[in-house]
């Protein structure tokens, strides 16, 4: 039972997504969950030699200089991450998952935030960070699960055969057999009660808000850094002599020795150790990039302290990742590093863009330019695709933020270059927005125009820097009849509520303007004079119809065939074998299997949290019809829309304007839409 003191001036900061909260004194309390270790916890008496072997026999192979210190390695028992956002919830997550002898607590100011993390309703929807969440938040129940390929798992726990407990022979088999896994105890929770849980901690992780600022000296492209170092200064207070503070938050290069002033201005006799390990997750894709990274970077201070820091926080890493690839720099080289990789992505995206309005005026297909460039290693396929431009909390912010960096250090001449990134995005924004115009005869008044697509990008309901928000907010100055919006993962009555705040109640139609948000396409398409794609999402693509409908659209391409996992490589399957086991079994599940093996295949998870009688979350959901992303409903691609069934719904001439390069024009053509695609060549 704790007791908490408030603090004697309460903090009040912005976080990743979210905010930190006002602050409460910590106090000592213990750090491991009880029952909770699956796999021994590095001792406090262990030295950076017993760490190795530990690491070792988990199946990964430490031998680089970084862990041959002579002195010993911290343990890491208790990690706090500050920021309940899309940085901080699915990172702590997956730690927490693939490290269960470690306790993290995710804090944030934000009561209704932490509320959804602790319920049905997380607050962030990505691919796969659900059944992450059911293990590391709720525990696991001891499940039994078949070790040989191809075999079906057992559906219930009692239909198991009775193994002992003692490490027989007939527990643990590679060639087949069954393998029994072990419950395990909650260690990933969220609370408000940051400065209790900032104390307990050996590692504290920064995740919080960094935007772009918006006034004052360096406006429009100067980083932000008030959360950041009103968070820094709640940890200086509250964290325990010889915490590591990790800076996950994007942030100005030598950022880090902010950090150590203000520590040492709280604390001036206390010793921390200040990392940059800097996130590169992509929305759509965060759970697969935690769990199978192609780096982790880690910045340290050159002293031997530093090294050990960079150290401890490496081995909370290596139990899932292979050490090689663990990257160690300096820390000023770490922050910039997250910067100039996020510029030279948005760099790619703008490039193709500004090839894409040459195709329009040559009649080249920027697709084939794209196909032919990318073929050269040189130059690779990633990021090729021409379209309306980026989006998200990223790339427009880390340009801007290496564009001051450079004004600062009186470089004008890269200042110029990586803001013209920036405008050539906006470019490729407006460009299509015109066109639409254009093609309509230069006037929206009186017609409907529908927007599919309101998240930045496919598969997340992050809605961030959205190009569908600039979109809407230059169509709504044509004076159109009706804006129509439907995206399939965001859920409408939350997308009412955001396009209120971020661009105007008065734009709502149920406030006298034109914007209605729908949860049916065919309904959003109803009446409508053009159709814009703005989100790449799979349903939006051609679909596949029967001969008897007339329709001739392309195929689909086929699907990768399920892999299966088994024989597990190791005696004891680790977390990621048992996800991929869990993945195999459902997406070669037969038509007809019952919905409780859909959604948990090894019976291994515990009941969803129950919610309060009175969950707003539930309340909306039933309002609308709509379902949250925790309680097994999360979002599953809906079938491919019926474009013939659209063409019916809408007035002539059938508009649809692709500003993904999603659809196949040649097809919609046939079916009697005229296609306006950008940098790819139409009839019309």
């Amino acid at each position: 039972m704790s007791i908490m003191v408030p603090l004697l001036t309460p903090s009040v900061v912005d976080s990743e997504e979210g905010v930190i909260v006002d602050g409460y004194s910590g106090y000592s309390a213990p750090t491991t969950p009880d029952g909770s270790m699956c796999f021994s916890p590095i001792s406090a008496e262990d030295g950076s030699a017993n760490l190795t072997a530990k690491v070792r026999s988990n199946g990964r192979s430490l031998t680089s200089a970084l862990f041959d210190t002579t002195t010993r390695t911290p343990p890491v028992r208790n990690i706090c991450c500050v920021g309940a956002g899309y940085v901080g919830g699915p990172t702590a997550a997956v730690v927490a998952f693939q490290n269960p002898h470690i306790r993290v607590t995710v804090v944030d100011r934000d009561e209704t935030r932490i509320r959804r993390w602790n319920s049905q309703h997380p607050p962030i929807y990505e691919p796969g960070l659900n059944d992450i969440l059911r293990v590391a938040r709720d525990g696991a129940k001891e499940c039994v699960v078949q070790n040989k390929s191809g075999e079906a798992n057992t559906l219930d726990s009692d239909d198991a055969p009775n193994l002992s407990s003692d490490g027989d022979s007939e527990r643990n088999s590679h060639a087949g057999g069954t393998t029994t896994v072990g419950a395990r105890q909650p260690n990933l929770f969220f609370s408000t009660d940051v400065a209790r849980c900032i104390g307990e901690a050996d590692v504290v992780l920064v995740a919080v808000n960094t935007p772009t600022k918006t006034r004052g000296a360096g406006a429009g492209s100067a980083t932000d850094m008030t959360a950041f170092e009103a968070v820094t200064a709640v940890v200086a207070q509250y964290a325990r002599p010889g915490a590591i503070i990790v800076e996950k938050s994007t942030v100005p290069c030598r950022t880090a020795q902010l950090v150590q002033d203000t520590l040492a201005l709280h604390r001036p006799n206390v010793h921390f150790e200040v990392l940059s390990n800097p996130e590169f997750l992509a929305a759509g894709t965060a759970i697969k990039d935690l769990l199978s990274p192609d780096r982790i970077l880690i910045g340290s201070s050159s002293t031997p302290a530093g090294h050990r820091a960079a150290a401890a926080l490496a081995s909370v890493y290596a139990s899932w990742i292979p050490q090689s690839r663990i990257i160690t720099t300096n820390v000023f080289s770490s922050e910039l590093a997250k910067l100039v990789a996020n510029s030279m992505l948005a760099q790619r995206i703008s490039s193709i863009n500004s090839i894409a309005a040459v195709c329009d005026a040559t009649g080249a297909d920027v697709d084939e330019v794209a196909s032919a460039i990318g073929s050269d290693p040189r130059i690779g396929s990633k990021f090729l695709k021409a379209g309306i431009g980026f989006g998200g909390s990223c790339f427009k912010k880390d340009v801007l933020s290496l564009v001051y960096l450079a004004e600062t250090l009186i470089l004008p001449e890269v200042a110029e270059y990586w803001r013209a990134v920036i405008m050539m995005n906006e470019y490729a924004r407006n460009r299509f927005v015109s066109r639409v115009v254009r093609c309509l005869n230069n006037t929206l008044v009186g017609k409907k125009v529908t927007v599919f697509g309101y998240a930045f990008k496919k598969d997340t309901n992050d809605t961030r820097e959205s190009p569908a928000l600039d979109i809407i907010r230059t169509l709504s100055e044509e004076g159109p009849r009706e804006i129509a919006i439907y995206d399939p993962c965001c859920i409408p009555a939350q997308m009412t509520d955001e396009i209120s705040r971020f661009v105007g109640p008065g734009f709502l139609k149920t406030n006298g303007g034109p914007v209605s948000v729908y949860g049916d396409a065919y309904a959003a398409c109803e009446g409508s004079d053009a159709v814009m794609i703005t989100t790449e999402f799979d349903e939006f693509k051609n679909t596949v119809t029967s001969p008897a409908s007339g329709a001739t659209s392309a195929p689909a391409r086929p699907k990768a065939l399920p892999v299966d996992p088994r024989p597990f490589e190791q005696d004891e399957p680790s977390e990621n074998d048992l996800l991929a086991l869990q993945s195999f079994l459902q997406r070669s599940s037969t038509a007809g299997a019952p919905k409780s093996f859909l959604l948990d295949p090894l019976n291994r998870f515990n009941p969803v949290p129950d919610c309060d009688g009175d969950c707003p979350d539930c309340h909306l959901e039933e309002a609308t019809g709509t379902t949250g992303y925790g309680a097994g409903e999360a979002y599953v691609p809906k079938a491919r829309l019926d474009w013939r069934k659209i063409y019916g719904h809408m007035r002539r001439p059938h508009w649809v304007f692709d500003g993904r390069g999603v659809l196949d024009i040649t097809e919609m053509e046939r079916l009697g839409f005229r296609v306006e695609s950008v940098g790819r060549q139409s009839r019309f």
